[in-house]
């Protein structure tokens, strides 16, 4: 536990916060000199950017807003500040030159040193501030670089294979018996979105306040789709069938030539997965990586739809006798037996290969292996009120044009699968590590 009685645990703090400092080094080192200026998503900022920007959000947010102290560059402090959310038509809006890598580490280097000395010595919980009251600040820029970790790794698998150094010990896990996709009954129940200030050490400003809703009955897939599942939607034409496509998402794939996820590649006639260090045989029994886009068509096409975010809820969270889980399987601590998360592995999973994390109606990989999408647009709950130590979070994407994500993927660090995280995106993204499963109204 990271605080007792509202007291942060310095020990663990700095541990967190250097256990992402090493994991984040890792990353860069997988990358080739010649990657370090790339962009390889264009609504992007190259990759300089985020070596430089995840130490500057730390420094920026709580030893410079937060503590009131001194940073290291102001001018680099303010290059590095923020990173942007995708958009479909613009790009990031980068400036012409970027400092030499030498100069980005050792800013990151006096940034990193500055960050643990206010972790050691500082005063980071203080009641009633609004930064560090509860160790706001402190909270805040572990899970920012968590999250960005998943960000860099979604990025890098754009990169040329020749861009990367393989590391030694790159698997991927293939076989496995993909479990029968038939339909789970979740009877009709109430669930709590959010929380309430207090109820839980740490959440985002948009995990505030809690809002119950009543959910009817619903039967939704045991499994997520796969790629199998997808590739007979592909086969049907089903990125020619104008009548499954809201006139945003048909307008998007004809424009950008879309006929497949951007995850396949097709190679002298075989469809192939686009790994993070080489094209692999499509592994149909992995779920598919796609747009919220794509997989609004599939589910109109299998006369289904995507599940809200209150029925995701119900599903991984609910249970027949009403006890409301912390994670899908229980109350017992994650681990890989539970799912593909935190990092353990570089690619997906076959499809409902890990029973132990089930959820309470027998739904497999509601937490791991994938994000979920849901039909549910991204709104504040009641009560909403900007984070201060971070105050464009959420607020800047309340804009009914981003939709929920729940659930995490392989490279979602442990430290969020809480119930009540909120992931977004535009709905014609389709870099993210995130799947789908459909559902049925009154089963």
């Amino acid at each position: 536990m990271l605080t007792t009685r509202e007291t942060i645990d310095r020990k663990a703090a700095i541990a967190w916060y250097q256990k992402n400092r090493a994991r984040t080094a890792r990353l860069f080192d997988l990358l080739t000199d010649d990657a370090y200026y790339a962009q390889p998503i264009d609504l992007r900022h190259p990759i300089v950017f985020y070596e430089g920007h995840i130490p500057a959000f730390s420094l920026n947010t709580l030893v410079k807003k937060g503590l009131g102290q001194r940073g290291v560059d102001e001018s680099l402090e303010r290059l590095f500040a923020r990173g942007i959310d995708p958009d479909e038509t613009t790009g990031s809006g980068t400036p012409l030159k970027w400092p030499a890598r030498r100069d980005v580490l050792a800013f990151v280097e006096a940034a990193d040193a500055l960050v643990v000395d206010a972790l050691t010595h500082a005063d980071v919980d203080v009641p009633g501030h609004a930064l560090l009251d509860r160790g706001n600040a402190v909270f805040t820029i572990l899970e920012h670089e968590a999250m960005h970790q998943e960000t860099l790794l979604y990025m890098w698998h754009r990169l040329p294979f020749d861009q990367k150094r393989r590391p030694a010990d790159y698997q991927v896990v293939t076989d496995g018996s993909v479990m029968a996709n038939d339909e789970v009954r979740v009877p009709s129940g109430r669930v709590q979105l959010g929380a309430e200030r207090g109820e839980i050490p740490f959440g985002w400003d948009n995990e505030f306040g809690a809002l119950s809703v009543d959910v009817p009955a619903f039967g939704i897939d045991r499994r997520n789709v796969t790629n199998g599942d997808f590739l007979e939607f592909v086969q049907a034409g089903g990125y020619e069938q104008r009548e499954l496509w809201v006139d945003a998402d048909w307008q998007w794939i004809r424009e950008h030539d879309y006929w497949h996820p951007s995850f396949w590649d097709r190679v002298q006639g075989q469809w192939m997965w686009r790994g993070m260090f080489e094209l692999l045989p499509l592994p149909l029994d992995w779920p598919v990586y796609v747009s919220h886009a794509e997989a609004r068509a599939f589910s109109k096409w299998r006369g289904r739809r995507l599940p809200t975010e209150a029925e995701y809820q119900r599903a991984a969270y609910g249970s027949p006798t009403q006890e409301v889980r912390q994670f899908p399987w229980g109350d017992a601590a994650p681990d890989a037996s539970r799912g593909v998360f935190d990092f353990e592995s570089w690619e997906p999973q076959p499809a409902g290969s890990h029973p132990a994390g089930q959820s309470a109606w027998g739904i497999a990989d509601l937490v791991g292996n994938g994000w979920e999408w849901t039909s549910s647009l991204f709104r504040p709950f009641p009560g909403f009120v900007a984070s201060a130590s971070y105050p464009e979070y959420s607020a800047d994407f309340f804009d009914e044009s981003h939709y929920v994500m729940k659930g995490a993927s392989q490279a979602t660090a442990r430290e969020l699968l809480r119930p009540t995280f909120r992931n977004w995106f535009r709905p014609r993204y389709p870099y993210v590590y995130a799947t789908f499963r459909c559902v049925r109204e009154g089963a």
